[in-house]
């Protein structure tokens, strides 16, 4: 890879609510599919500037971040996917950006395969940052 080549980075927070079911947001762009709170990296910030900011911006509510339990290569899009697990307070009221048109808690045996693995290696984070491509 060369010094001027460029590729995507992102973080997302993995937010589970007392029945251990994953926050999911309803896209409003792309495939409309179902996906994490959180997106790309603005130029100069910090991976918990982006995350902070994402979470204010789509869900409405301050993360508290806990850890980075994940970075993810996904060919596709030439990303790296950095997941955090975060909680957000329990009267915090969700209110989504134009970017979304719903949300749900989502259990995870309903997600999809890749974000099954990802919320499981979330879950059973173990102080060591899992690595995958998909």
């Amino acid at each position: 890879m060369a010094y001027e080549d460029k590729f995507r980075m992102s973080v997302h927070a993995v937010i589970l609510n007392h029945k251990n079911e994953v926050l999911l947001l309803k896209a409003n762009y792309a495939d409309k599919s179902w996906g994490l709170p959180g997106g790309s990296l603005e130029p100069s910030e910090t991976v918990h500037e982006a995350l902070r900011r994402e979470c204010i911006e789509e869900i409405g509510c301050q993360p508290q971040i806990k850890e980075l339990t994940g970075i993810y290569y996904h060919p596709h899009y030439s990303s790296q996917v950095l997941l955090f697990r975060c909680e957000i307070e329990k009267n915090c009221k969700i209110t989504l950006s134009s970017e979304h048109s719903g949300y749900k808690y989502t259990p995870i045996n309903d997600l999809t395969p890749i974000q099954k693995i990802r919320i499981q290696d979330a879950i059973n984070y173990n102080r060591h940052v899992i690595s995958r491509k998909f």
